[in-house]
């Protein structure tokens, strides 16, 4: 337990932590029932044959899975590296004092945060060819993937802003601290503290939106999950072992979050509700 949580909350007692026992073994029970019934499901329905999942004994085809997983990962990257460094600007923009700049910075945010990631990805694919333009497929998953990252981790940074404690910023401010001297030097180091676990959690959904790369065929983990379909006509195991990879990255990337937060002390933020509207930071 955190100090925050030992300050907030009660150690837990004999018959809580019963029950907690009970609701834990009967989760556990009703999970490994369900996982029983869709093995027996896939079993009946002849998914679980050998000619369905023989392939994945030969090193090759993992081989083309690492490949397609580090195109993912090299995507993820590339839009968070992106997305960290532009959420800030938005940040500051939409927090100026400077009308014009806080209204187009509003604008950017809200159009990208209401917008689906696929719909950018589309637009990538199809109007820079328009133009004559030729854009690399990397450059049509990153660019999409991070303007939309990039709008919610402005809101992410304003929240973080706002929780900076007031009066540490008027302490600035009478030290004859300018605007940008009392972020920089006084709410900015808080602010990636307090920030820090969200930002790393929110690598989990850009490594989703990545898997849009199968629209521009971008060799990723999905693309390369259709490759090895086409060659082995085998859809549900390699789906199921390529949702299985997913869900390794982003469990490990969700423990990495939570680890943060417990060695910081603060709390992962609630993206949806991170700042509500109207709350300057």
């Amino acid at each position: 337990m955190t100090p925050t949580e030992a300050a907030l909350f009660e150690t837990t007692g004999p018959r809580a932590r019963r029950r907690i026992l009970i609701g834990t073994v009967l989760s556990a029970a009703a999970l490994a029932a369900l996982v029983a019934w869709i093995v027996y499901r896939f079993y009946i329905k002849g998914q679980l044959a050998s000619q369905y999942w023989y392939f994945f004994a030969q090193l090759n085809v993992w081989e083309f899975i690492g490949m397609g997983l580090l195109g993912t990962m090299r995507a993820a990257l590339g839009a968070g590296a992106i997305a960290l460094v532009v959420g800030l600007i938005l940040m500051l923009g939409r927090t100026s004092k400077f009308k014009p700049v806080s209204w187009l910075a509003t604008a950017f945010i809200e159009f990208f945060r209401g917008t689906p990631t696929l719909l950018f990805i589309y637009a990538m694919f199809l109007v820079p060819a328009q133009m004559g333009l030729k854009v690399s497929t990397y450059w049509m998953v990153v660019i999409p993937v991070s303007a939309y990252a990039s709008a919610v981790l402005a809101e992410v940074y304003r929240a973080g802003a706002a929780a900076v404690p007031k009066g540490q910023k008027e302490a600035g401010v009478s030290l004859g601290l300018t605007d940008w001297q009392n972020f920089r030097y006084v709410v900015m180091p808080q602010m990636f503290r307090i920030v820090t676990p969200t930002l790393v959690t929110q690598l989990v959904v850009v490594v989703k939106d990545t898997s849009f790369g199968y629209v521009v065929t971008y060799p990723e983990l999905m693309v390369n999950a259709k490759v090895l379909i086409a060659n082995f006509s085998s859809l549900i195991p390699v789906y199921l072992v390529i949702a299985l990879i997913y869900i390794l990255v982003n469990l490990a990337i969700s423990r990495f979050a939570n680890w943060l937060s417990r060695r910081q002390d603060v709390k992962v933020m609630d993206i949806s509700e991170a700042l509500p509207r109207g709350v300057d930071a």
